[in-house]
Parts: structure tokens; C-alpha cells; sequence
């Protein structure tokens, strides 16, 4: 379990705090709405109300205590980049901070952020691939062009065993699990694959991309 303090109830804000606790973390929660807090605070370990872009409120949440500082701000830079660098001030582990623009990224770097987040972009490419081919179910970025991707098993890979169609060698990617109801994560090479099944696989998204797309 980590302690995390979030900073910015919007929208983005909540739904990371929600999830988060139900993560099981300790997360406070801090804005300087009580209205926003009014919407969060039955759902997390505490709450804070106050600007956080005030450094002498900030140093009052213990921030060295914290092991993720996440700045969820997507509508007021300045105020962002302020307590980003205000956050490393006061001693904070680790410094998460939302983007919507790579010049935004590159001041909130410079400024103390130990990662920058973008989560429109990140969800205008999950949608533009979840929904640019019907045989894409999902997918997760990995890292360098690589990700994992939940695909519908192709027809003419109906009834036959992993080991026969050679995936690796023959298309670059790997069969990661196969889900039937159920998640298989550990498919042996004798697994014989149905069409009614998905499959997570990694590979480069391009390969990916190119082989799923062409799926009818």
C-alpha cells in the first residue's frame, strides 16, 4: 500500500482517486473547492481544503510522507507548474504532474516533475486504436512501440495449436493469455486457439496494428 496525495478534484482528479483507493492505497485527497471535496471524500482515506498553490498550506500535508504526489490540474498551468515545483520544495518523494501540451511537459520537467501525464492524449489513442479495427479489444502501452493488445482469435486460427501457427517467428509478436470467460495467462504451445476466444499479445504496434486491422 502506498500513501498518496492527489492534488485537483476534477473530473480526472476523482476518477484516479477512486480508483486508487480501491486499489487499496491511502490517498488524500486536496482542493481548493469544497464542493469538488464534498464529491470525493466518502470514497478515500482523507481530504484536505485549500489552495496548494500557497506553499505554506502545502507544507502543512506532511508532503515527505507521501510516496506519489500526483498534480491532477489540467485547466490552470501556472497554478500547476506552482505547486509542482513547490511540491519538490518540500521534499516529495515523487512527482506526477498532468500535461495537455509538450511545451507543458518540458517547463513541468524542468520544474520539478519526475513524470508528466497526458491523459486526453492518452485516451484520444486508445480510442483511435480500440476502434480502428473490430478484432481490437483493448491495449496497454508498454514502452519504445511496443504494447499489449486483447484481440478476437482471426478465423483461420480456429482450432489450431499455438505451436502450429508459429505467431512468433511468422507475424513478431507473442501470445501473452487467452481469455475464454476466463483469463489463461500461462497458454502452453499445445493450447488450441477458438475464433469465439481473445488473446492478449505484445508486439510492436505497427505489426500489430497491420495484422489486426486486416482481420474481417
Amino acid at each position: 500500500m502506498k500513501s498518496i496525495l492527489l492534488i485537483g478534484m476534477g473530473r480526472f482528479g476523482r476518477y484516479t482517486a477512486k480508483k486508487l483507493s480501491e486499489f487499496g492505497h491511502d490517498v488524500m485527497a486536496v482542493d481548493k473547492k469544497e464542493k469538488r471535496i464534498n464529491k470525493i471524500m466518502d470514497q478515500i482515506t482523507s481530504v484536505r481544503i485549500g489552495n496548494a498553490a500557497n506553499i505554506e498550506f502545502l507544507s502543512t500535508l506532511g508532503i515527505r510522507n507521501f510516496d506519489i504526489c500526483i498534480v491532477c490540474i489540467g485547466d490552470a498551468f501556472l497554478e500547476s507548474l506552482e505547486i509542482t515545483s513547490y511540491l519538490k520544495e518540500l521534499g516529495a518523494a515523487q512527482v506526477i504532474s498532468r500535461a495537455t501540451s509538450a511545451a507543458q511537459e518540458k517547463f513541468l520537467l524542468r520544474n520539478g516533475a519526475d513524470a508528466v501525464v497526458f491523459p486526453e492524449r492518452q485516451m484520444a489513442n486508445w480510442t483511435a486504436i480500440r476502434y480502428s479495427s473490430d478484432h481490437i479489444e483493448n491495449y496497454i502501452a508498454v514502452s519504445d512501440g511496443y504494447s499489449i493488445y486483447e484481440v478476437c482469435v482471426p478465423r483461420e486460427w480456429d482450432g489450431k495449436r499455438i505451436d502450429a501457427i508459429d505467431v512468433r517467428r511468422k507475424y513478431g509478436f507473442s501470445i501473452l493469455g487467452i481469455r475464454n470467460g476466463k483469463m489463461n495467462m500461462n497458454p502452453s504451445h499445445d493450447t488450441i486457439l477458438r475464433k469465439e476466444e481473445t488473446m492478449l499479445v505484445l508486439g510492436k504496434d505497427d505489426e500489430l496494428q497491420r495484422y489486426f486491422r486486416m482481420q474481417r
